[in-house]
């Protein structure tokens, strides 16, 4: 699995919800998809990242139900638990990510 194949499975998602994919209109899927991509792969190596998400105008629970989406596909594709938190709280803006 590559950062690109989750973050492709990723983006599917949240295209897929009803009240997220307003957000994406207009937007340059394969462009998000390659920044998603950079920063998941930094966050699954412990490395900083940042989350483009935040300049989506979503709510607290919208972005929550992002990461959340993010944590699914990892975990379908056995991501190692460790390296899912990593990613999840990197993404989630949490303290120490």
């Amino acid at each position: 699995m590559t950062a690109q194949e989750a973050v492709g499975q990723w983006l599917r998602l949240v295209v897929a919800d009803a009240e997220l994919s307003p957000y994406l209109i207009g937007v340059d899927l394969e462009r998000l998809g390659a920044h998603l991509a950079a920063g998941l792969a930094a966050a699954l190596e412990g490395q900083p990242a940042t989350d483009p998400w935040r300049g989506f105008g979503l709510s607290e629970e919208q972005h929550r139900r992002v990461v959340d989406y993010l944590a699914g596909v990892l975990w379908a594709l056995d991501v190692p638990d460790e390296r899912i938190v990593r990613a999840h709280r990197a993404f989630a803006g949490e303290v120490g990510a």
